[in-house]
């Protein structure tokens, strides 16, 4: 499937171009995230590792857009982009919502594209077998979904932004939650890629139990790391999620290096 440029400039943002990097990390964000969320992560590790930040509709410069519906779509409509960026060992990252659309992008990866991710990292996500039948945020009225993402995000302005800000994406966020939450995998089905499973200890919507429920889902290897903090515990614990993120790939790209191009 030919891949149009200004599709893939539209969905996936490359902050810090690294063409001999020796691994590229797709990063996905959380319920009302945006790609420039991952630009700190793309500036810390370029050149050696390549960051795509994936960009949804309905948010920023693609805020005039129809927003996400279901977590299966999105991933089926970003397949053909990030298989054009398979030529190199592929990573994805995911955080909250976008743990589960890694999950189930990676699962059509190694199905439809026979693309082998070298690592899944889950952060801050219970796995996709772990449902809740609570999960109603995206129900509620602006005000509760309001208090809930100031709730998860503590009084960080990094993650919050301004109240008419936050208002102005409500929109965008209502529908992220409700892919989020009414996601059930066609089939709970188990990938051969290994999985890393970040999470903060405190975290009230990934139980650390249901976390580790990630094992089930890879035939690969399958690591958890305990962060000190709630949902959002990769903003301040930063420096320590930069380090295994860029150990676990050394350590992958070592055990499965990138076969060579041709000249």
């Amino acid at each position: 499937m030919t891949v149009q440029t200004e599709d893939r400039d539209l969905w996936i943002r490359r902050y810090h171009p690294a063409a001999d990097c020796e691994v590229r990390l797709l990063c996905l964000p959380h319920a009302g995230g945006s790609a420039s969320f991952y630009f700190p992560v793309s500036q810390a590790l370029s050149p050696r590792v390549e960051v795509l930040a994936v960009q949804y509709p309905g948010r920023q410069d693609r805020r005039l857009e129809p927003c996400v519906e279901t977590i299966p779509e999105l991933a089926d409509r970003l397949l053909p982009l990030v298989v054009a960026e398979a030529d190199r060992p592929l990573a994805l990252f995911g955080h909250s919502m976008g743990a589960s659309l890694a999950f189930e992008l990676a699962g059509l990866l190694e199905s439809r594209a026979g693309v082998v991710p070298v690592m899944l990292f889950a952060s801050g996500r219970r796995a996709p077998s772990r449902f809740r039948v609570e999960d109603d945020v995206h129900r509620r009225g602006d005000e509760a979904l309001l208090a809930e993402i100031k709730r998860l995000a503590g009084t960080d302005s990094r993650i919050l932004g301004d109240d008419e800000v936050l208002r102005m994406v409500l929109p965008a966020i209502r529908s992220d939650y409700r892919a989020a939450e009414l996601y059930r995998p066609e089939r709970v089905h188990r990938l051969t890629c290994p999985i890393t499973a970040l999470v903060g200890d405190t975290d009230p919507k990934a139980p650390l139990d249901d976390v580790r429920a990630w094992a089930d889902h890879t035939t690969g290897p399958f690591t958890m790391k305990i962060y000190s903090g709630g949902h959002f515990y990769l903003v301040d614990q930063a420096p320590q999620v930069l380090h295994q993120i860029t150990e676990t790939l050394t350590r992958t790209n070592r055990t499965n290096p990138p076969a060579p191009t041709a000249t």
